[in-house]
């Protein structure tokens, strides 16, 4: 098997790239190749910064405040289950126990 790396980029670079896009005049196929960057990457992000705007681009480990909140809340969870868990083992524990 041949393992293909995946190259990320940087915020800075990402807004740099959309904005030679914009004011070279040139193809977005044509920046994409001259930047080295994959065939569709350059639409896909101005589609995200559209979209999302300020918080487009986290980066790694940055979250959008929604994802913070759902990783909290996942977390949370996880913990909830295995409190619950604990509990159902310790009531068989004394139920057995009485008989």
């Amino acid at each position: 098997m041949s393992e293909t790396l995946r190259r990320s980029y940087t915020k800075e670079f990402k807004l740099e790239a959309l904005k030679l896009l914009e004011t070279s005049g040139k193809s977005q196929v044509q920046i994409e190749r001259e930047l080295g960057i994959g065939n569709g990457n350059l639409g896909r992000w101005r589609k995200e910064l559209a979209e999302q705007g300020e918080v487009a681009f986290p980066g790694k480990g940055h979250q959008t405040p929604e994802q913070a909140e759902l990783h909290r809340l996942r977390k949370e969870n996880e913990i909830l289950k295995q409190e619950r868990d604990i509990l159902k083992k310790a009531i068989a524990i004394f139920t057995e126990r009485k008989r």
